[in-house]
């Protein structure tokens, strides 16, 4: 056998699960409880106690003269008369003797008293005979025939429903057991059941959660204790403190109330509730992030609620069917039945009167069954009822958007929403709490404190730092928010916001009254107006770096005193049609436009700035520039980039560009550049960078470009130089490295202001005399080529700063070094072996520039 405890445990559920119990479901365990009590008790009496007792039914004596056979008797009319004018206690005593032998049964003396004539016949006497038997009939029957009598009879005499109604209580229980708790077991909810259930615990407990709501009581207090009175608030108190768990949301009541005239006491609280513990703040942050995926998980469906529902619906099914059925039954269980075994050639006897033992007991507990199924079918309906009654499939926090300063609370929805309809019926400030976690304003208010907890102005003080232009430098990367205390370094010239989503720059800004440079990495910062005021008449430099130009701030269309805008990012969609930037005509002081990313052709409304921008600059990531013709309309353009735009000739745009100084075409696939003598129409340009493309050989048309001062021909794959190119007496710098040049003509001697000459990693082996003549050279890098020995000549430098001759076939250096006065050893690019072989003096003369700091220092 099981015991009461065992069956009842599957009516138990994880006591964290009782949240989600209402009150009809409780009530409702509390009934299986009882009726598993009433079935199991009822199956006891039954197992222990039950059973029947049967007597056989004589025939009378009349009736036995008659000879009426035996089969055609009633039971009534065969029991003798003066059976049945005995009374109750008589018929007992002689159903509890019948087991005895009857032959000592004697007549009783008061019996015989009842018929005092003793001269009457002998018939009469017979008959009085019979009449003065008191303690019963004799039967004939033993005591194993009353045994098997008594058996049969229990089991064709009795209903089915006398035998078995203890058991199919017990299974009609136990069946709505497993239904009441079934989506707790199922595994496809139990998992998101256990989920919602620890996540929504964590959240009732979080300090956050009672911080945030203190605070919005707080905010309240200060806008309404003008408009409410003592009288009004005091049972809002009331109720606020009697909620568990929430002692703090109830403090800044007892602010409003006890102290409503007081005006110091608000500001006193209000900063000791700011500081939240480093570790409950981590919890937090955690918490909003399970609380977001487990929303995504479970707004998907709607099994929970289905589930819910179809174990409802079979409950109420069983309630109506156990009713329907048990309520037939009542009247059929009964103390007397008559039995007709069919054994008459086993005892003689083919009619007996049976009792059943339980049948009283029975049908009172029968009776109590009914009473609970019908309790516990009305409360079923009424579950039914209320899941109809409202959507469950859909939750508003408007009530708690309404008392709390986080009017972002969003609705939720399917099993999201059913659990939380559930949650409100054991008790509404779980919910009131949770929705705390689904605020966005909430979760950037969580930050901003932890993060202004975390970097304080000492802190940010020591991540300043130098930057190549001797500005002060802050780079913040990856970080919640941006800190306060930075708007608090006053003397801060760059500003650097990198991966930070929820930037928000407010009125603070307007401190730095030396920030002119601001950099946002994939930052879409908001603004606020005043903040906005400053950035606009200030702010001389920004760098903007993102995925999508959406993320470019509208405010930045609008800073009217900027000087340089850099944009790196998705210009171009996968269809490639252009993603247009907004209107730059607000930018009415730009200079320099740098725009990094996938164009394939110039953006239209670059126009908008044509007339002051000076320099353009649009570095692709490989993608083909088609369309350049808006940069015919860039007139005032005196720097132009165009890099690995993938051009394969000199694009004829910019030969219109009348005041073009220096053109950079880095990184295409130019061959050819026949075009370049279109460029003697540009008076202004002195410097033509042709560098990292393919170009085989310099067009002897480049003489008529006069004016130019530097030319790059580096990474290319020239096998010469024209003697053309040293026809250009203003040019300054040459710079040829990385080709296949394997002779400097001696014409090089022509340019007698050429300070720079670069020839790295080409295939020279020897250097001309008249090289030696450009005598305002600064800087000669001949490393990595083939040259076996260095002139003498080459103390003709004496401006001569920088000298590169590592990689070359040299076995020497000449003492003349020594007369390049300006040269020093960090200057002199050289193996080690070969600067050993200079003269000690010279040595001594290049080491210089190392010992004069260092003895400065000292």
């Amino acid at each position: 056998m099981f015991t009461l405890a065992e069956v009842a445990s599957l009516n138990d559920i994880q006591p964290t699960y009782r949240i989600l119990k209402p009150w009809w479901d409780v009530f409702m365990d509390y009934l299986a409880v009882v009726m598993l009590m009433v079935a199991i008790f009822a199956g006891t009496m039954q197992l222990t106690k039950d059973q029947v007792v049967c007597l056989p039914v004589l025939p009378s004596p009349v009736n036995s003269k008659a000879q009426t056979p035996p089969g055609n008797v009633d039971v009534t009319t065969n029991i003798p008369k003066m059976e049945a004018t005995t009374d109750q206690d008589q018929h007992e005593r002689v159903t509890s003797d019948i087991s005895f032998d009857t032959s000592a049964v004697t007549p009783d003396i008061p019996l015989r008293a009842r018929y005092p004539h003793p001269d009457s016949t002998a018939p009469n006497q017979e008959a009085k005979k019979e009449k003065r038997d008191p303690t019963g009939r004799k039967t004939n029957l033993d005591f194993q025939q009353y045994v098997f009598i008594n058996q049969m009879c229990y089991h064709l005499a009795l209903p089915w429903y006398s035998k078995y109604f203890p058991y199919l209580a017990l299974i009609h229980t136990i069946i709505l057991m497993v239904s009441s708790n079934f989506w707790f077991k199922y595994p496809k909810t139990c998992s998101k059941v256990e989920h919602f259930v620890s996540i929504l615990g964590k959240c009732f407990e979080s300090p956050w959660t009672t911080k945030a709501l203190s605070e919005t009581a707080c905010e309240d207090s200060e806008e309404n204790k003008q408009r409410i009175t003592g009288a009004q608030t005091l049972p809002k108190h009331v109720s606020t403190s009697s909620d568990e768990g929430s002692p703090s949301a109830s403090t800044p009541m007892i602010n409003k109330t006890g102290f409503k005239f007081s005006a110091e006491k608000p500001v006193v609280e209000v900063p000791s509730m700011t500081i939240l513990d480093k570790k409950d703040g981590e919890q937090a942050k955690a918490l909003f992030e399970k609380v977001r995926k487990f929303r995504a998980h479970v707004e998907d469906s709607d099994l929970i609620y289905k589930l819910y529902v179809v174990q409802t619906v079979i409950k109420t099914a069983k309630f109506i069917f156990i009713l329907c059925y048990t309520a037939n039954f009542v009247n059929a269980i009964s103390f007397e039945h008559v039995c007709k075994p069919k054994v008459e050639h086993l005892t003689g006897y083919e009619v007996f009167e049976c009792t059943h033992n339980m049948a009283y007991m029975l049908k009172k507990l029968l009776i109590s069954y009914i009473s609970i199924i019908c309790v516990y079918g009305f409360i079923c309906l009424y579950t039914l009822f209320w899941l109809f009654r409202i959507p469950l499939k859909e939750y508003s926090f408007e009530k708690v958007r309404e008392e709390s300063s986080f009017s972002d609370i969003p609705d939720v929805k399917n099993d999201f929403a059913f659990l939380l309809h559930m949650v409100d019926q054991y008790d509404q400030l779980y919910s009131k709490r949770f929705g705390v976690f689904l605020s966005e304003v909430s979760e950037n208010k969580l930050r901003e404190i932890s993060l202004n907890h975390e970097w304080t102005f000492e802190k940010l003080r020591q991540h300043v730092s130098r930057n190549a232009q001797d500005k002060q430098e802050l780079h913040l990367f990856m970080l919640s928010g941006v800190p306060d205390a930075v708007f608090d370094l006053t003397d801060l010239d760059v500003l650097k916001l990198e991966l930070i989503p929820e930037a928000k720059i407010p009125a603070k800004i307007s401190q730095m009254t030396n920030l002119q440079e601001l950099h946002l990495c994939h930052c879409p910062a908001k603004v606020e107006q005043t903040a906005f005021s400053f950035l606009r008449d200030h702010l001389r430099c920004l760098h903007v770096k993102f995925t999508d130009v959406a993320e470019i701030p509208a405010w930045v269309y609008l800073l009217k005193n900027l000087r340089e805008l850099y944009l790196i990012g998705n210009l171009n969609s996968e269809n490639n049609k252009m993603i247009g930037l907004e209107s730059l005509r607000e930018l009415r002081h730009l200079k320099i436009l740098n725009v990094k990313s996938n164009l394939t052709k110039v953006p239209s409304n670059i126009t908008d700035v044509a007339p002051h921008l000076t320099k353009l600059v649009i570095h692709n990531d490989g993608t083909k520039l088609l369309v350049l013709n808006s940069l015919k309309k860039m007139m005032n353009v005196a720097e132009l980039e165009l890099q690995n735009c993938e051009l394969e000739r000199i694009p004829h745009a910019i030969f219109s560009l009348s005041n073009l100084q220096e053109l950079d075409l880095k990184s295409n696939n130019i061959r050819t550049i026949e075009e370049i003598i279109s460029f003697q129409h540009l008076k202004r340009l002195t410097c033509l960078k042709l560098w990292h493309n393919k170009i085989v050989t310099i067009p002897p048309s480049i003489t008529h470009v006069k004016n130019l001062e530097s030319l790059y021909f580096s990474n290319n794959k020239l096998e010469s130089l024209p003697v053309a190119v040293f026809s250009l007496q203003k040019l300054r710098c040459l710079d040829v490295s990385y080709n296949n040049i394997s002779m400097i003509p001696i014409e090089i001697g022509l340019l007698q202001n050429l300070q720079h000459l670069h020839i790295t990693g080409n295939k020279v082996d020897l250097l001309p005399k008249q090289l030696f003549k450009c005598v305002k050279l600064r800087t000669l890098n001949l490393g990595q080529n083939c040259i076996s020995s260095l002139p003498d000549k080459i103390g003709q430098l004496s401006q001569l700063t920088q000298l590169e001759l590592k990689g070359n076939c040299l076995d020497r250096l000449p003492a003349q070094l020594g007369q390049c006065r300006l040269l020093k050893k960090s200057g002199l690019v050289v193996e080690d072996h070969l600067f050993d072989t200079l003269p000690l003096e010279v040595k001594e003369a290049l080491n210089q520039d190392t010992n004069v700091p260092f003895a400065n220092g000292i």
